[in-house]
């Protein structure tokens, strides 16, 4: 069962959930620092980390799955959709960018659900996942959403994406600050993030990975497929989302 929507609409209202914000944002902002003319999706509970993306997007959309609701977004927010996740309203090949937040924990069918992206991803478009880290402390706690359903590791997490025929490309950390209130004030967690990328890289909270859909791959059956190059690790540059323009105009 879904988190609610209300529910995680008021913890991103909250200290931890604004917290929770900057530090993940920041670190989906350096991975794909460059979203003009592109179409993004948001899958999950993502509006709150749609905004700078959609500021140069030429489509952004937030789709909240039905067992989970979805919040009238506010101005200036990405519009919202809600339905099935298993059977997006989207022809194929229409996105871009899509990004998975709040989605996979608590998914019933993972394998069908990243099916079901790759279907509505672009050739060559890129996925970020950004999913509860198993290592982390924020999945000992329930008072968070990242403390609901199953924690990944990167290990996991490289499987699944490798079974969905998606090739892992980038791999980043967030949320070294624990979930408690003193550690939440914007200054304390800005010092806690900076201390956890250099001391305790892998006890981020949450884990995000960017994996890129090929054009040479067949859909997907269930069966794992070989990756072409190991995942990287750190990278300096943003170049991990290559300059994309799209010149087709599919309606939706």
């Amino acid at each position: 069962m879904r988190h609610d929507a209300s529910e995680l609409n008021r913890f991103y209202a909250s200290r931890k959930g604004q917290t929770a914000r900057r530090m993940i944002g920041r670190r989906i902002e350096a991975l794909w620092p460059d979203t003009k003319g592109l179409d993004v999706l948001g899958l999950g509970y993502a509006t709150p980390y749609l905004t700078p993306l959609q500021a140069e997007a030429r489509r952004c959309i937030s789709f909240m799955p039905a067992g989970q609701g979805a919040i009238i977004p506010a101005a200036g927010e990405a519009p919202v959709a809600l339905g099935d996740e298993m059977r997006l309203p989207f022809p194929e090949a229409l996105f871009d960018r899509i990004l998975l937040v709040h989605a996979l924990e608590e998914a019933e069918a993972l394998p069908a659900l990243l099916r079901e992206v790759w279907r509505v991803m672009a050739p060559e478009g890129r996925l970020m996942l950004v999913t509860t880290s198993r290592t982390g402390v924020w999945a000992l706690s329930d008072k968070t959403p990242f403390g609901h359903g199953r924690p990944f590791t990167r290990h996991q997490i490289s499987r699944v994406l490798e079974d969905a025929l998606l090739e892992p490309t980038a791999w980043s950390r967030a949320l070294y600050a624990p979930p408690w209130n003193w550690a939440n004030h914007s200054r304390i967690a800005k010092l806690w993030e900076e201390a956890g990328e250099h001391v305790w890289p892998g006890l981020g909270g949450v884990i995000l990975a960017e994996a890129v859909k090929h054009t040479g791959a067949i859909r997907p059956s269930g069966r794992a497929a070989p990756v072409r190059a190991r995942a990287l690790e750190g990278q300096s540059r943003p170049a991990l989302s290559p300059h994309h323009q799209s010149n087709r105009t599919p309606k939706i």
